[in-house]
């Protein structure tokens, strides 16, 4: 039987965006990168719930040379060990590299679907932009977006202040106890 699943979007999700130039960007070193806060009881609500838990992110800073493949990997190490995530994918391309797995493309959620037989129907994608419930939208989930200054205007399925409300709702609308 498939599986349900909360795909997660990393910055300003997991952690908080770095504004640069009045600008939300990803971190670029292990430094600037900090949880949000209540994320660790948020996901380990999700995953009593019996959800499986995926960060689909994009890190086009590392085609921009913004980033570095050690910076990124010691970012993604903290996030497993920190938040016993099932996986990490990453998208390491720009906007002009036409590939599938760039959100707004349903690529990174359609693939961990086939390997881990996830109900995309029955999962989730919580977000910061547009990008995301793109995402979500395309491969069939439901998307929920966290209000941010730099996204009011992003649609969603449904839009929350934060993750732990995120969570109140998909455990609500999963009729799971949180």
């Amino acid at each position: 039987m498939p599986c349900r699943a909360v795909f997660l979007d990393r910055d300003g999700v997991i952690n908080k965006v770095i504004y640069r130039d009045g600008m939300p960007t990803s971190p670029r070193n292990i430094g600037e990168f900090e949880f949000e806060a209540g994320v660790e009881e948020a996901l380990k609500r999700l995953r009593s719930a019996g959800f499986k838990l995926f960060v689909v992110t994009n890190q086009p800073e590392l085609a921009r040379g913004l980033l570095t493949n050690e910076a990124l990997r010691l970012m993604t190490d903290r996030i497993v060990n920190t938040l016993k995530i099932d996986e990490v994918r990453i998208c390491p391309h720009d906007n002009d590299d036409g590939c599938r797995c760039r959100k707004p493309r349903p690529g990174m959620l359609v693939e961990l679907a086939h390997r881990y037989d996830l109900s995309l129907k029955e999962s989730y994608i919580v977000g910061d932009t547009w990008k995301d419930s793109w995402a979500g939208s395309s491969a069939g989930c439901k998307s929920i977006m966290l209000d941010r200054p730099y996204n009011l205007e992003d649609p969603a399925d449904c839009r929350v202040p934060d993750l732990s409300s995120a969570v109140d709702l998909i455990c609500a609308v999963s009729g799971e106890s949180s």
